[in-house]
């Protein structure tokens, strides 16, 4: 079983402009501290057109349901990976020694003077029962960090 989830990130600003704010580690640091992360490291390497980013970060479990926290512990350690190329990522999340993970795509679109920063991904929970339920939550959870980032993203591009 998996949750598919497809999510779009508005920016009013030319693709080249939001590429270089995707690429750049103050950015990605400063939505990490916007998500409330605890600890994080980012690291990017090359540019969306042809490079990597990689986060690892942690936050408190505070305010998820009992049964998950049950799972996951008082901290959730994240890892994220993306891969660029040529405005379009491949996207893995995972949370190291819990079962299951995230894999999708980050692509980036200019239409209008605008771009569009589409994230789709599948999560996947293998715990029998409440795999579904985790898998909701994780979408819940996701969707607010999506947000977040994009109300950074547009402040950021303001500046």
């Amino acid at each position: 079983m998996s949750t598919s989830l497809s999510h779009e990130l508005t920016y009013d600003a030319p693709l080249a402009d939001v590429a270089a704010m995707l690429a750049d580690p103050a950015f990605r640091e400063r939505v990490c501290d916007a998500q409330h992360a605890i600890s994080r490291r980012v690291t990017v390497t090359g540019s969306t057109g042809s490079g990597s980013v990689a986060i690892d970060y942690s936050q408190a479990s505070a305010g998820i349901p009992s049964f998950a926290k049950k799972i996951v512990g008082d901290t959730i350690d994240i890892v994220q990976r993306e891969q660029w190329s040529h405005d379009r990522a491949a996207l893995d999340i995972t949370i190291p020694g819990k079962p299951g993970d995230m894999k999708g795509s980050i692509t980036l679109a200019e239409r209008g003077g605008m771009t569009i920063e589409t994230v789709s991904v599948e999560i996947r929970v293998g715990v029998p029962l409440v795999g579904g339920k985790l898998e909701r939550l994780i979408e819940e959870i996701l969707v607010k960090a999506f947000k977040k980032e994009n109300q950074v993203g547009r402040e950021w591009l303001a500046r």
